[in-house]
């Protein structure tokens, strides 16, 4: 039985590990040919550990052992030549594009008025701006396709506000205008533009240091418990789950990169166990 991506082929970005190593080998495991890249290093902004080449690395172990072909590079989402190079390789070698995953972001916080305007740029070039120009880099091979589907990771941040995260949610809001807009542009081509909008995913980006203390600022550093922290984390979702897993926004993802969602597209689609209805 063929998946329902049987060939087709993806480009996924921040595919070093968490959501986009999760959205790689989701569309891999359905048939799809992957193109991955990540910047594979530390950002000064970031507060916790930065993907590295031995991650992406393992990316692509994985997509090999699913017998799929994966095309991988070091790129950063800020810049376009780098973006533009990896994609016209992966398509030299795997011969189409069909599917964009534009996964890569990053998190931090800080209150509005301690902000750094470094932390400001950073988020922004990388998880506003970068979309926009994954999006630029893939849209001439999509049109050459006869169509697709680009997929843009939001966040329940894109929906609603959330003290501390001013240049996220920023960012996040930012991109469904990219989407919407995209969405109206390229539909005479066949080409579908939505966004997904995670709560919290168990990954790196909200299992740390960084936000354990943010959560629980009452309790001593050997108290901030990844146990404590999920009953905490409970509270901001109406099903009684502290986050959901890569692989729930994966299938998002995956539904939304098939045909059975063909006639999709300018949608918000919330994977978020309810916490934009709280």
């Amino acid at each position: 039985m063929t998946g329902k991506l049987e060939g087709k082929v993806a480009f996924v970005t921040g595919a070093a590990r968490g959501q986009g190593r999760s959205h790689a080998l989701r569309l891999a495991q359905e048939g799809a040919d992957i193109i991955a890249i990540d910047v594979n290093k530390q950002l000064p902004t970031v507060p916790y550990r930065g993907a590295t080449p031995e991650d992406l690395a393992e990316t692509v172990r994985q997509v090999e052992a699913l017998d799929r072909r994966i095309v991988a590079a070091e790129a950063d989402v800020r810049d376009y030549g780098a973006l533009k190079a990896a994609v016209d390789e992966g398509v030299t070698q795997l011969g189409r594009l069909d599917i964009v995953s534009a996964n890569a972001g990053i998190f931090s916080n800080a209150p509005s008025d301690q902000l750094s305007e470094e932390a400001w740029d950073e988020m922004i070039d990388i998880n506003l701006k970068g979309v926009w120009l994954t999006a630029k880099a893939a849209i001439p091979h999509l049109r050459v396709a006869g169509g697709g589907s680009i997929i843009i990771t939001s966040s329940t941040a894109g929906i609603k506000g959330t003290p501390n995260f001013v240049h996220y949610v920023a960012a996040k809001h930012g991109v469904v205008g990219v989407m919407r807009t995209l969405a109206n542009e390229l539909a005479a081509d066949g080409i579908r533009v939505n966004t997904v909008h995670p709560t919290g995913v168990e990954t790196g980006m909200i299992l740390n240091d960084n936000l354990f203390e943010l959560f629980m600022p009452d309790l001593p550093a050997e108290q901030r418990t990844r146990e404590e922290f999920a009953k905490r984390m409970t509270g901001l979702n109406a099903l009684p789950i502290p986050w959901v897993e890569p692989v729930d926004i994966s299938n998002a993802v995956l539904f939304l990169a098939s045909d059975e969602a063909r006639y999709i597209t300018g949608v918000q689609l919330p994977v978020d166990a309810g916490s934009t209805q709280k």
